[in-house]
């Protein structure tokens, strides 16, 4: 099992949207790495799920993939903002996987806690800030559940 962090506006989409929804495909992806990263996703590997653009941003909940990566279909609609000229059925470029919700913490690990968290200092969120989806250690996980417990 692997373990990854997925940031999404909460105002676009919340954790608790995923929660009242229950899965939700991740598409508008446009970052290779992000979408690489997606690919790499197995069933069953378990997401933090970070609001991000939020005040404050941070670590709000567990989700888990819960299906493989597929083309993302809004490379192929015209009328997406996320149409993608180049793509087509035959040679999608762009790909996202379906997650699951899990749970929701107790409270928000915000990226200032992260930040100035010793155990959290070669997070790749750190390290690439930008990236909306990107590999977690087991330690860091973990970690951060802690954090968001009561």
């Amino acid at each position: 099992m692997k373990y990854w962090l997925m940031k999404s506006e909460p105002d676009v989409f919340s954790i608790d949207t995923l929660k009242k929804d229950k899965t939700t495909w991740w598409t508008g992806v446009r970052n290779y790495t992000a979408r690489n990263n997606m690919q790499a996703m197995e069933l069953g590997d378990i997401v933090l799920f970070y609001h991000s653009n939020a005040e404050p941003s941070g670590v709000i909940g567990i989700a888990e993939v819960s299906k493989l990566a597929a083309p993302d279909q809004l490379q192929f609609d015209k009328k997406s903002e996320y149409y993608a000229e180049k793509a087509t059925k035959e040679k999608p470029i762009w790909f996202c996987t379906e997650i699951k919700y899990k749970s929701k913490f107790d409270q928000l690990v915000s990226l200032d806690q992260i930040k100035h968290d010793p155990k959290l200092k070669n997070m790749a969120l750190l390290k690439q800030g930008r990236l909306s989806v990107s590999p977690v250690t087991e330690a860091e996980f973990k970690h951060i559940c802690k954090l968001g417990e009561k």
